[in-house]
């Protein structure tokens, strides 16, 4: 484990209302940014006087479940539990017959309980590893068996529903062969900082192989990350990760907080997947579900003490009206370690580097964002309807993770627009480094479902990917996992549908819907990565047009996993024509690495032309221009641009390799004229064909 010594908020930042620098709209809500600070504030410092740090409080691993430690002069294992509303508690699994007779805890304060197990007279654990175990609470009317909810494994037999926890403590250690991304200090000696932008490659590891299986940690190592790597994608997000005892849920109900799903392998496994990618210099984070909890009780925290209120709100609080899950009460103190400490489990244990914290709108308000549009302006984000508890937690949880771990990468999925979720704390706001724009792929839905081609709006399209906070960081994309789940498509499915059975060949003529098709979804993820925000992500396959949609093993299904795999042979084979669009993904992540447009200000968008269904603009020194007329091809079309010089197209969507006509080439090369253009001093004359885009550079 890495060593941290006490850190905390600096006792000299401002008062928490510098978000009304940049936005003057909030200055009515001064007071209520002033008041999220001093909660803030007030809760680190309670934090330091009853728990020596946030630093410390935040390692409850150490204490909390199955530690080794010494104790009388003997070795053994400690197990320790919270657990307010047992009256008694005892420790039983195949160690001691599963017996509750043998290992009674003992009651401590706050509502802990705890027993020591020594080593036998040999030396070996009295608890062997892989062993069963479980802890059983006597309610007051009733003994209740339940999993420990620090459990650093948990297993599922085939017959059982119910998963079983573990003793997981190998005698040999991991041993990492890869620096930890956010612990290596950067090249030039620098300071650690969170990159300033993300190509994120969603992906879940189960359903990634061809076959009809759960794949493994191991063969998504071995056989994904060096086609990531190769895309050129410098960061990986990992669903479903946290034990879920529901596969279906996509790995969005979690049971067991601290333990890596087992269906893929060992928790060793899983650090050499994290290794794996290190080695390539690709970040892995972790996707984080922090808002909710399974309500299973046999194998989940739920009832997990008899009473409804151990870590969740009691009552209807506690249950979400929608996703049929529990919800933590963020006032809580031993939620809070809980949970911290389930943060720096992640990295310190896995070495992940970062979190995309999912269902931060239900967490920020207690509607849970249920039934509201967030469109009556800003008092929606302030006031009654904002859960304070959770407000605190989230800053608080960034505020630790980027003080402890300077480089370390955090993203909000969030859909309310709440204001500062990506700004300082010191500001007044959460600590987030990137944000989801959620808002894209409900537009890019929206006209592939009901607006034919013509009518397609220049100006909608632009103002929806450039209409985002200022000065906080988006992740752009068309299509993440939400938008290929059941009852949905690809955008790919939804461009072609049943054409992508019968028309992908390359032996047979190109048919309208599928160059149709090939051609928008070119347009359209490189229009989304260009303008839409300093991240770009995408869900895996789905760059290479996957087609269908996302349905896991369930009883609705027969238990089928042919929706829950990734068909990569449709990339692989040359005589399909999904190898185009997964090729233009690479030459745009490639590109993208090469200029980092991500990273620039935002573009400066010189046209949009309604009747041409055109649109230019530049950012990141290049100069962007794009038709989506589907009939109209245009000679001698000018592109404004503010330098002078010549210009060369660096990537063009219609290229033979990605599916294109061939009508425009790479390397192409365009002088400017002086004449203003597009209020731009300069601008050059292009051909430029119908649904097709062209990237151009100026040579320097």
């Amino acid at each position: 484990m890495a060593e941290h010594g006490q850190q905390r908020v600096p006792r000299d930042m401002p008062d928490g209302a510098g978000l009304v620098l940049h936005d003057p709209y909030l200055a009515p809500f001064a007071d209520d940014l002033r008041a999220r600070y001093a909660r803030l504030r007030m809760l680190e410092e309670e934090i330091d006087e009853k728990e020596g740090g946030l630093e410390r409080f935040s390692r409850g691993y150490e204490h909390f479940g199955f530690v080794r430690c010494e104790q009388g002069g003997r070795s053994g294992i400690r197990y320790t539990e919270w657990a307010p509303g047992a009256q008694d508690a005892a420790l039983f699994g195949d160690f001691n017959g599963w017996s509750r007779d043998t290992h009674r805890m003992e009651r401590r304060e706050f509502g802990r309980w705890s027993i020591f197990v020594p080593d036998l007279e040999d030396g070996t654990p009295a608890i062997p590893h892989c062993s069963k175990l479980k802890i059983s609470l006597y309610t007051g009317s009733e003994w209740v068996d339940r999993l420990p909810p620090w459990v650093r494994r948990v297993v599922q037999e085939r017959d059982n529903p119910v998963f079983d926890s573990v003793m997981w403590m190998p005698s040999e250690q991991y041993e990492w062969q890869h620096p930890h991304l956010i612990a290596s200090p950067p090249p030039d000696g620098a300071a650690a900082t969170p990159p300033e932008s993300l190509r994120v490659y969603e992906a879940h590891v189960g359903m990634a192989s061809e076959e009809l299986r759960v794949a493994s940690y191991r063969e998504f190592a071995d056989n994904v990350i060096p086609y990531v790597a190769d895309l050129g994608y410098d960061t990986i997000q990992l669903m479903g990760i946290m034990e879920h005892a529901y596969y279906a849920s996509f790995g969005y109900q979690i049971t067991s907080f601290f333990a890596a799903t087992s269906r893929c392998g060992t928790p060793e496994d899983l650090k050499y997947l994290v290794d794996t990618a290190h080695a390539r210099g690709i970040r892995v984070l972790l996707d984080l579900v922090h808002s909710h909890a399974s309500k299973n009780v046999l194998d989940g925290l739920n009832m997990f003490d008899g009473t409804d209120h151990c870590y969740f709100h009691g009552g209807e609080r506690g249950s979400h009206p929608v996703w049929d899950s529990r919800l933590f009460n963020y006032g809580h103190w031993e939620v809070l370690r809980f949970l911290l400490s389930n943060l720096r489990w992640w990295i310190e244990e896995y070495h992940f580097d970062g979190f995309r914290f999912d269902g931060v709108t239900s967490m920020l308000y207690v509607h849970h964002g249920i039934g509201t549009g967030f469109e009556r302006g800003y008092e929606e984000y302030f006031g009654a309807t904002v859960d304070h508890a959770a407000v605190t937690y989230l800053t608080l949880a960034n505020h630790m993770l980027h003080t402890l771990y300077p480089g370390v990468v955090t993203v909000a999925e969030d859909v309310s627009g709440m204001p500062g979720l990506c700004r300082p704390v010191s500001e007044g706001g959460f600590g987030f480094d990137f944000r989801l724009g959620m808002g894209i792929p409900d537009m890019w839905v929206e006209l592939l479902k009901g607006v034919r081609d013509e009518e397609w709006d220049m100006g909608r399209i632009v103002h929806t990917l450039t209409n985002r906070r200022h000065l906080e960081r988006t992740i752009a994309y068309v299509e993440s996992h939400d938008q290929a789940l059941v009852g949905d498509k690809t955008a790919a499915f939804w461009l072609m549908d049943k054409a992508m059975y019968t028309d992908m060949s390359v032996l047979a003529p190109l048919s309208p819907a599928v160059d149709r098709g090939v051609a928008l979804h070119k347009m359209m993820r490189l229009l989304t990565c260009a303008l839409g925000g300093e991240g770009y992500l995408t869900f895996m396959g789905n760059e290479f047009g996957h087609p269908e949609w996302i349905d896991f093993p369930r009883a609705g299904n027969g238990d089928s996993f042919q929706y829950a795999r990734r068909q990569w042979s449709l990339a692989r084979d040359p005589l399909l024509r999904y190898r185009h669009m997964g090729e233009f993904e690479r030459r745009m992540m490639h590109l993208e690495h090469r200029f980092g447009w991500l990273a620039a200000p935002q573009a400066f968008v010189g046209l949009k032309h309604e009747h041409d269904k055109v649109v230019t603009f530049e950012r990141g020194n290049l100069v962007w221009a794009f038709n989506f007329h589907p009939e109209r091809s245009y000679t001698d079309y000018a592109v404004g641009c503010e330098r002078p010089g010549k210009y060369t197209v660096v990537l063009s969507s219609d290229v033979s390799e990605c599916g294109g006509h061939g009508r425009v080439c790479e390397g192409g090369e365009y002088f400017s004229r002086p004449q203003p253009m597009h209020a731009r001093e300069h601008h050059f004359l292009v051909y430029l064909p119908s649904r097709c885009a062209l990237v151009f550079a100026l040579d320097d």
